[in-house]
């Protein structure tokens, strides 16, 4: 660790992790998208020290455990491709902070944007007393909805038992487990009798090209969450069949797809997605109407 002697202050490791990130070409997409952001969300969180901190207080210098610490970190995130989120045990979704590791997917989904704005204009937000969250993972869709929605009832299902125990500790630590019940379960499987007024899943949706070629990133997280056949479209399709029965008349339901959209519109060509569009970030994301859903609902059985 020869570098070490050199590097004293938040700003030399700051400056540091930068080149060693770009001479690595790491890729950045697990809640940064270049090369400062990667280095002040691995150094700062690190220090305990918030992001929006005094810009002065980048020359302060480090001692040696911090500096150990921090060097060691970015020595992992450039020769074993970790993704930031993981190193750290912190990702952000909807403005809220979420531990994260290897048992969950990193939140990223632009439906954050949807849920700051309760979901406004598709349904009014004073209809919304209960919601469903399929293939929850972190729990951070379920939790956003509970803080967006303080006196609705939320249930979210994950098929992996690891995940819903990262769920756990996010619900505990939002302290919304007088709203969010988890299930484990395969969709709809083993949830209750229940009528929702929103349903929505960030599901597995990469398709086996877009599998085959993830940049080494995207590898250290569960496949379970990512791959959904060739199509990117297994759980979707799923989903799509059983949704209209758990939805109340007036419910809507909100399915972020990535790049398997055009497979999904390809498929059927004749149902009049709603795909929506976000200030912040791609789309990807389609809505359907109970009525649709019940309208078009033989199609989605065949």
């Amino acid at each position: 660790m020869k570098e070490l002697t050199d590097l004293i202050t938040i700003r030399d490791f700051l400056r540091w992790a930068m080149s060693r990130f770009t001479e690595a070409g790491l890729y950045y997409g697990h809640g940064t998208d270049s090369v400062w952001d990667e280095a002040v969300a691995l150094i700062l969180p690190t220090l305990h020290l918030p992001h929006d901190i005094d810009r002065s207080i980048l020359d302060s210098r480090l001692t040696q455990i911090e500096r150990e610490q921090i060097y060691k970190l970015i020595q992992r995130r450039v020769t074993e491709r970790i993704p930031l989120p993981y190193l750290t045990h912190q990702a952000w979704f909807a403005g809220l902070s979420f531990y994260v590791d290897e048992r969950v997917l990193i939140p990223r989904s632009p439906l954050a944007e949807l849920i700051e704005n309760q979901f406004e204009p598709w349904i009014s937000p004073d209809k919304v007393h209960t919601i469903l969250d399929l293939c929850t993972g972190s729990g951070c869709i379920a939790i956003a909805c509970a803080k967006a929605f303080p006196e609705s009832v939320i249930d979210a299902s994950d098929i992996s038992e690891e995940a819903l125990v990262v769920a756990k500790i996010n619900v505990l630590r939002h302290n919304v487990a007088s709203q969010v019940t988890l299930h484990q379960a395969d969709l709809f499987s083993n949830l209750p009798k229940t009528k929702y007024d929103i349903i929505v899943s960030n599901p597995p949706y990469v398709d086996a090209t877009d599998m085959a070629t993830l940049p080494a990133e995207y590898l250290h997280e569960p496949r379970l969450g990512l791959a959904a056949g060739k199509e990117g479209l297994d759980i979707t399709l799923e989903i799509l069949k059983e949704a209209y029965h758990y939805l109340n008349p007036q419910g809507i339901l909100i399915i972020e797809v990535g790049n398997s959209e055009s497979a999904l519109v390809e498929k059927f060509p004749h149902i009049p997605f709603t795909w929506l569009e976000f200030q912040c970030s791609e789309g990807g994301v389609f809505l359907l109407t109970a009525e649709q859903l019940h309208t078009y609902q033989s199609a989605f059985l065949t």
